[in-house]
Formats: C-alpha cells, structure tokens, sequence
C-alpha cells in the first residue's frame, strides 16, 4: 500500500548549517502538547522564523531535526504560559489528520516525541550523572558510565481479524461514542510481532488465529509508539472478552460496521482496506 513518506519531504540532520533561510518550527506547549499552527493549509501552517524568540517566547528547550522541503526546521518546547502569536493557536496534535498532510503530521510527531525523549532523558538512568549529546547520532551518553540513551520507540501490533468475510471489531469502555477498533497490544520481551498478535488475541477475545500477514505500519507519538499491522485469519474458539481491555466484541459485515475510528489512523485504513475487498467503502 502506497503512503507518504516524510523522507520525501524531510532530510534528518544532527547539526545546523549556517543559514540566511527562514526555519519552520513545530512549537509544542510543554504542558498539554499542544502544537502552534496558523489557519493556513499544509506547510504553510507552521510557523516560520529565524529564531524561536520572534515568535514571542523563549523555548524551555529546542531541537534541531534536519531540513523540510530544504528549509531548516526545528522542534521546540515552548512555556506553558505562552501565548500564540496574531494568527496563530496551539492545538492538540491528535485531532489533526483531517487537517496536516499526512507526512507532514508524522514530522510533527517526530518533533513531539524528540522533546520528549529530551525533557526525560537529562540524567542516566544507572548512575544519575547528567547526560550530554553523543554527537553523531540520536543518542545521549553518560559521560561518568558511558551508558548510551537513545530516543524510546516501543512497538505495538494492530490485527484485522477475518473469518468469512467479516472482521472482528471490538469495543473498549475508553473509547467514545461506542466507537469500535482493531486488537491491539504492545510487544512484550523476547515475543516476535506474530507471538504478540496471538497472544493479545487469546488474551483480549479468547481466539486462536492462522495464518498472519503484515499490512502496514503508522509512528503514533502519543507518547512513542510504533504501530504495526497485520491481517489475520480466524482459526478457532468462541469471542470471550476479557472485560478489561475490551468490553463488548463481534463479527461485522463490510455493509453493517458501527462507528469505527477516524481517518488517518491505521486502524481506520486498515478497517477501509477491508470494506473495499469485502463490500462497499465506510462513510
């Protein structure tokens, strides 16, 4: 499946150049995440400066994180009493898809989860000893141990389960709107992606699955996840919900699907992937 990919618009870097040019900045309000954009569309949204200061505040702290359509950009962290500049608002990041490119969202993504591999990473987690760049690379090093700290991604797999045409979707009691999604469940250690996908199905909805394929994968940075998707087929067992992580579960027709998640996400691309091989399209 075809997607955009930020490396077509975004070159990862360690270190500034000098530059005359203008830099975009994703600016996030370190106490509700929130992310500084203008009404416009696209690129245009994120602000552009050549200091974070002109826009009115002074980031708590900034990140360089490379070029984006060859103009510098930077990640920074703004005070939590700042006020947006005339024109723009701080909005939370989540709701965002229908509004951002898609690869320009998974750039902001990449900046959020930056400042906050940084704001919980300023000292070693074995000795204490505060922590200071490796410099040519993503990473930070203890200089009293040597430890190496780099940016937390913990892997997560997203299953469409199908058996006769429909798929299994389930609802868990967080989940608004009676709004119904995909298993789900973070790698554990020393699992393989598949050993993760069955067991968060016999742990979740009590089934045993066959054959499993790989799908897709989506970078989720609330706070750092990866998500990674596969299809499966239904071998056997009765649906029996666990009651905890899921509340109520069943097989559904592509022309009979309740209300399910939002585009952008995965799981709404994964559950449309389903209702154009199966039937029609969800609204």
């Amino acid at each position: 499946m075809s997607k955009p990919s930020i490396y077509d618009r975004y070159l990862p870097a360690l270190s500034a150049e000098p530059s005359d040019t203008p830099a975009y900045w994703f600016v996030f309000r370190s106490n509700t995440g929130q992310l500084l954009l203008s009404d416009r569309a696209g690129l245009d949204a994120v602000p552009s400066a050549q200091h974070a200061e002109t826009l009115g505040f002074t980031p708590v702290r900034s990140l360089f994180l490379g070029l984006l359509d060859g103009a510098p950009c930077y990640a920074a962290e703004a005070p939590d009493d700042a006020e947006p500049p005339e024109g723009f608002a701080f909005h939370s990041l989540r709701p965002l898809y229908d509004r951002m490119d898609e690869d320009l969202f998974h750039v902001a993504g990449r900046a959020l989860q930056m400042l906050n591999w940084d704001d919980t990473h300023r000292f070693c987690g074995r000795c204490a000893a505060p922590l200071a760049p490796a410099g040519h690379e993503h990473a930070k090093v203890c200089p009293q141990c040597g430890l190496r700290h780099y940016p937390r991604i913990s892997p997560a797999v997203i299953t469409a389960i199908l058996k006769d045409g429909k798929i299994l979707l389930a609802h868990s009691a967080r989940f608004p709107n009676k709004m119904h999604g995909l298993i789900a469940g973070f790698l554990e250690a020393g699992e393989t992606l598949e050993d993760c996908v069955r067991r968060e199905t016999m742990e979740e909805i009590g089934l045993t699955l066959g054959k499993i394929r790989y799908f897709d994968s989506q970078p989720w940075p609330f706070p750092n996840s990866l998500m990674i998707g596969f299809v499966a087929e239904y071998e056997s067992g009765e649906i029996t919900v666990d009651g905890e992580e899921i509340a109520e579960a069943n097989w559904f027709g592509p022309d009979e699907l309740p209300n399910i998640p939002p585009r952008g996400s995965i799981a709404r691309r994964m559950i449309d992937w389903y209702a154009e091989q199966y039937g029609s399209r969800p609204e």
